[in-house]
């Protein structure tokens, strides 16, 4: 398998439904942090993450027939929306499977996209019962929010497009929890890279792929109490593979340090990220010494923020 070829075939399948989003850099982040930050910017992808390219790209992958019969998925947030959109965009019915608390605000938007939302009770048992139940009633395509080849691919399209933009990276940081977008990130840091590492970013308080690496197994989060609620998911066996054979290490930040990285961007660089997204300028932040006279490039992973309930 040539995964460059394929990560170029995916881009060039998923282009014309996504956004080539901008590389910012800011001066007072590189003196503070004696790095020089690349910050690939998902926050202005097409509903507000990089969840659209993934999404995008496993529903284009359909035949016609599964197509007609809709997708499935059990999401409380950006793919739940992230594959509303991309369905909506092809014609195709999007059955959405959301915990009864999810936000209100994450649940108008998938609604929005033409989404159809059952909801269960919060636990993983329980959505995937209920994705389960709908596949059998309606015929449709599970799709998973990370652990689906297609999908980390489309993701992937996020980093070829950085690295397109500066091939002399040293390292990226994207931020885990499902490892959907590092798995993508490190393929395009293989592919297209110069000696590009890839290095994880990921809460304190649900350090599962951390722990993972340490232990060669998938490990479970016996926790999900941290303000970056896009990474409270633990590791699929596809994404664990790639992370455990190509990550270079996981650094572990804590809520005040994802906090004051999230204020910091929204301060210095005035632009919305949601807390996920801080992760990985805190672990800079954090390791400043690891990352001196290096040409970092850092995903913000999405700007899905409930604009009533913010840390600061």
């Amino acid at each position: 398998m040539d995964v460059k070829e394929d990560i170029v075939k995916t881009h060039k399948r998923i282009e014309s439904y996504i956004q080539n989003t901008p590389v910012i850099t800011s001066q007072t982040l590189n003196r503070m942090t004696g790095a020089e930050l690349f910050f690939k910017c998902e926050n202005f992808q097409k509903m507000g993450a990089f969840k659209m390219r993934g999404a995008m790209h496993a529903v284009l992958q359909l035949s016609s027939e599964q197509q007609q019969k809709g997708v499935v998925t059990h999401s409380s947030g950006n793919f739940a929306q992230a594959l509303a959109l991309a369905a909506q965009n092809l014609g195709i019915k999007a059955y959405i499977v959301m915990p009864k608390d999810a936000p209100e605000v994450k649940k108008n938007a998938v609604r929005g996209y033409g989404g159809i939302i059952t909801e269960c009770e919060p636990t993983l048992n329980a959505r995937e019962a209920t994705a389960q139940q709908i596949q059998k009633e309606k015929g449709a395509t599970f799709v998973h929010p990370f652990n689906d080849f297609n999908v980390i691919l489309g993701n992937a399209s996020a980093g070829k497009e950085l690295l397109e933009k500066h091939p002399d990276l040293d390292i990226i940081i994207a931020p885990i929890g499902g490892g959907g977008l590092i798995s993508g990130t490190t393929l395009s840091a293989l592919a297209f890279g110069n000696n590009c590492k890839v290095i994880g970013a990921e809460p304190f308080n649900v350090d599962d792929a951390f722990r993972s690496l340490e232990s060669g197994n998938i490990e479970q989060n016996s926790t999900i109490d941290t303000i970056a609620d896009g990474l409270k998911t633990s590791l699929g066996d596809i994404t664990f593979n790639i992370i455990n054979n190509h990550v270079e290490k996981i650094i572990r930040v804590t809520e005040e340090e994802i906090i004051e990285a999230m204020r910091l961007i929204w301060e210095r660089m005035k632009i919305i990220i949601e807390p996920s997204s801080a992760v990985a300028l805190a672990a800079v932040l954090k390791f400043k010494s690891e990352f001196t006279n290096k040409k970092v490039g850092i995903i913000l992973s999405g700007g899905n923020v409930d604009l009533s309930n913010l840390p600061f």
